[in-house]
């Protein structure tokens, strides 16, 4: 925890003045070319997952099958050759399709409660995203890839929670711990996962779908438990409303 509160302590310190946007200078024209083609990409991607989430909605095709037929899909993606680019575009946008149909449950529930929700979490989701890439890209290189290691280590906590859970029954705080844990874990991710695409873009590894891939699950996996999180406090809120009327 204390890595964790070290990023948003140095973020405090450092003010955003344009000495802090002169740390852009040390991204390369090459490297900023490859930015914009990640992001461009990590768009069309979440273009598709919302395509999938809608043809859930109108056939109800999202589930297990869907799941594992994205994990399929990214590790087709990650075994091709960087050199079939169209290929990899394919399977990313594949990809995108079929998780954007395995999280549908999930929204048409978001939209059968309130549409607001939906809208809410999304655009939460989107300006983290923004600020913690942004921050990630205004940092010193390779300021935060030691992070990577607790990260990991939180996911590998997470795996075990659930794990656990799942066999000998698991508790609403256990629930909540999982579900913050999570999202603070993946907000992480963000971060770091910024930064090694930039420093691997400086080494010399421009394979932009692979990157584009690796935000996308990202993004994902934050939008997902915020709406998790905002769709159990619209239950809380209006089971208390109904023990006050009665």
């Amino acid at each position: 925890m204390d890595s964790f509160s070290s990023f948003f302590d140095s973020q405090s310190r450092n003010s955003w003045t344009y000495d802090s946007l002169k740390n852009f200078r040390q991204i390369s024209p090459l490297v900023q070319t490859h930015l914009k083609q990640v992001y461009l990409s990590l768009c069309c991607a979440l273009l598709a997952s919302a395509v999938g989430a809608y043809l859930h909605i109108l056939w109800n095709v999202g589930g297990l099958l869907t799941t594992f037929a994205t994990v399929g899909c990214m590790a087709w993606l990650l075994g091709t050759p960087p050199h079939k680019e169209q290929m990899r575009l394919s399977l990313l946008m594949a990809s995108s399709v079929l998780q954007g149909a395995s999280i549908g449950p999930l929204i048409e529930l978001a939209i059968e409660v309130d549409p607001s929700i939906l809208v809410s979490a999304f655009v939460g989701t989107a300006i983290a995203f923004a600020c913690f890439s942004g921050a990630a890209m205004l940092a010193r290189r390779r300021e935060y890839l030691y992070l990577g290691g607790l990260l990991s280590s939180g996911v590998s906590i997470l795996f075990w929670l659930h794990f656990a859970s799942s066999i000998f029954g698991g508790s609403l705080a256990l629930f909540k711990f999982e579900l913050y844990f999570g999202l603070l874990v993946f907000v992480g991710y963000m971060v770091v996962d910024t930064q090694e695409i930039i420093e691997k873009a400086h080494l010399g590894d421009l394979d932009y779908v692979k990157h584009a891939l690796t935000l996308f699950t990202d993004f994902v996996a934050v939008f997902v438990r915020i709406l998790i999180i905002m769709l159990k406090n619209s239950a809380e809120r209006e089971e208390r409303r109904k023990k006050r009327r009665d």
